[in-house]
């Protein structure tokens, strides 16, 4: 999911230099043990808790759609064509466009294809490169399948794209332009007869950017380190980008997660170790906002990088609401919060830092869900307890409380209050020894069993290499190209529990190789750097690719196509290709209606070239998705998906 542009690489090489002890050794049995907890441990516990997540509405839903066993879809081939693919059967069209106005009334521009759309109006269509999405019911309560809201984030811009002339002739109204398209999208959306329309103009249309006001909750708020001459209280932030994966809650309402922001930022100065440790450098040849903006430029304000790297609550029923931040949740490089219910009835947010040898981590609430109470579960995400993941060498693991005043998280070791301490978040994770891990990616938890947990690890270059962690048990490979997908268990079933059992469900990488370093474990379709994860209401997994052309060795994924979309019943090892994207492009974003007869995916930065910068004279030189024409701009979309004979996808 990470496109920062030129610094992915730069800012992994300083990310985490910890010297937390690596395992002695490479996994040797988790072909036993993903027998073991797919099959016993979670077959036994199946349905324990899902549905204090859900409403009688959902239930009765839920209750209609069996629980799948299989695939009922023939896996396509790979693809290196500039198009969408699905399995016969299925319809998929471009639904909502970079571009494409939002539909806020009186206020509706048409995109120009030459990118001369101006800052005013990009604030009100939709933003570049979508990424993370979810789905919402109209009328809110509701189960309904064919009315509804999409949130949708908009990760990064790419300003040979954005700009006409491109990066020439640099000046604030660019830079603004720039801010007006990223952040978030909420859409109304509604099924007419067999098809998909977007509803203009609409009372919910609303595009959260860099320059929208935003709250802050929990121990961090009012802390010197988030102060600024602009909001002295600490209590008032500006904007959220670089916004990646997602998240939903019970309660209806929209997380969306800040991943690559310290790429933004630049300090000419030596960077301190808070700065440094979380990627901050002195130059940026992407952006370039600091150049423009001062608050982008770490000198002229150095708090302001510890506004960025939180989770932002967004209640998409309000389009007058004000998002919030929570700092309970850490701070650090954001991929997703996918949330379910303890069984008790505490929030859990699991969450993974997309960076290599970053960390896997678990937000516990204070307060429990009331389903009769939408106001008071508003302040569930803003109390509670903060841990990041141990992977032991045998399969089981303990989930680490990042609790000030704990062993090594004492003042004298930097975490003077909970607060200091959720700003250092990752120097918190070092100083408790947690398992540092190969681009921890989207996580998604089981609807049928609550403790059953999965998260993609996208890939590591650098896993093995001198200077840098071993391999292990939990990341098994040196030059890790293909990633693989963690699962665990949480103990008692429980998602509050302290302790879990893990296993990898599967290696990417190859079928057509006998070398254990780029075998994939998985039969049918081959895959690696899987990245969007998530389940359907029927207990599908669907797996996401995300092949960046310029980080990845090219050789490894020669004869693998463009990126995709997966399918497994996890247990079965069973792997069926569904989608095919276009050129240059990243499969991510994906939402069911309740029905699971309509999903939603994005397809992102179609035509990206190997340097991940578009020519402004030549930006179709790798893709005309989805508009075909030579003569304007490959656009990233959310695609609509349904069954030629209006049935459950993947049936």
């Amino acid at each position: 999911m990470s496109r920062p542009l030129f610094k992915q690489e730069h800012s992994s090489e300083i990310s985490n230099q910890s010297d937390n002890p690596a395992f002695s050794s490479v996994v040797s049995a988790f072909l036993s043990r993903r027998r073991f907890l797919q099959m016993g441990v979670v077959a036994g516990t199946a349905a324990a808790f899902p549905a204090l997540l859900r409403s009688p509405a959902a239930l009765a839903v839920d209750n209609a759609i069996a629980r799948a066993t299989s695939l009922g879809f023939t896996s396509i081939a790979v693809s290196t064509e500039d198009t969408v693919r699905v399995p016969e059967g299925y319809i998929a069209r471009p639904f909502y466009r970079w571009g494409d106005a939002v539909g806020l009334a009186g206020n509706m521009p048409e995109f120009n294809k030459d990118g001369s759309n101006t800052t005013d109006e990009q604030a009100a269509q939709a933003g570049m490169h979508h990424d993370g999405m979810a789905w919402f019911s109209l009328p809110a309560g509701s189960e309904s399948a064919q009315h509804g809201l999409l949130a949708m984030n908009h990760e990064y811009i790419d300003n040979g794209l954005l700009f006409k002339d491109g990066a020439a002739n640099w000046n604030l109204d660019k830079v603004r332009k720039g801010q007006n398209a990223m952040g978030i999208s909420v859409i109304e959306v509604k099924k007419q007869g067999d098809s998909w329309t977007i509803v203009r103009p609409s009372n919910y249309a609303r595009r959260i950017t860099v320059n929208t006001p935003m709250g802050v909750t929990g121990p961090a708020r009012h802390h010197d380190l988030l102060k600024t001459a602009a909001d002295p209280q600490g209590e008032t932030i500006l904007g959220t980008m670089q916004n990646c994966a997602n998240g939903h809650t019970p309660w209806g309402t929209y997380l969306t997660c800040e991943e690559n922001w310290s790429d933004i930022f630049v300090k000419k100065a030596a960077p301190n170790a808070l700065e440094k440790r979380y990627g901050i450098s002195d130059s940026d040849d992407s952006y370039r906002w600091n150049e423009a903006d001062p608050r982008f430029s770490v000198d002229a304000t150095p708090n302001e990088p510890n506004r960025f790297g939180w989770v932002v609550e967004i209640d998409p029923y309000d389009p007058d609401s004000t998002p919030r931040k929570h700092t309970s949740l850490g701070r650090f490089k954001h991929e997703g919060a996918a949330i379910t219910l303890a069984s008790d009835g505490r929030v859990v947010a699991y969450m993974g830092d997309d960076q290599k040898f970053e960390y896997i981590y678990k937000f516990v609430s204070e307060g429990k869900y009331d389903p009769a109470n939408r106001a008071a579960a508003m302040d569930l995400l803003a109390t509670g307890t903060l841990f990041v993941a141990k992977f032991n060498d045998d399969g089981s693991g303990q989930w680490l409380p990042l609790v000030q005043g704990q062993p090594g998280l004492e003042a004298s070791n930097g975490f003077a209050s909970q607060g200091e301490l959720l700003v250092k978040t990752r120097q918190a994770a070092d100083a408790v020894g947690a398992t540092k891990m190969d681009r921890p990616e989207w996580i998604a938890v089981d609807p049928h069993s609550a403790g059953s947990v999965y998260c993609t690890l996208t890939n590591n270059s650098d896993r093995g290499k001198e200077g840098k962690a071993a391999v292990d048990a939990a990341n098994p490979r040196a030059n890790n190209v293909y990633g693989h997908i963690m699962h665990w268990v949480e103990k008692g079933n429980n998602p509050a529990a302290d302790a879990f059992n893990w296993d990898i469900l599967v290696l990417g990488g190859r079928t057509d190789t006998d070398d254990e370093k780029a075998k994939g474990s998985m039969k049918g379709a081959e895959f690696g750097s899987a990245d969007g994860l998530s389940f359907d209401p029927r207990g599908v997994l669907w797996i996401q690719t995300d092949v960046s052309s310029g980080t990845i060795n090219k050789k490894a994924y020669e004869g693998m196509g463009n990126n995709q979309m997966l399918a497994t019943v996890p247990g079965s090892n069973e792997y069926r290709r569904f989608l095919t994207g276009p050129r240059g492009c990243e499969i991510t974003g994906i939402a069911f209606t309740p029905d699971n007869r309509t999903l939603f995916i994005n397809i992102q930065h179609p035509g990206e070239p190997g340097d991940d910068i578009s020519d402004p004279a030549n930006p179709t030189a790798v893709s005309t998705w989805p508009d075909g024409d030579k003569n304007s701009r490959p656009r990233s979309s959310t695609v609509v998906i349904v069954k030629a004979d209006g049935g459950v996808i993947g049936s």
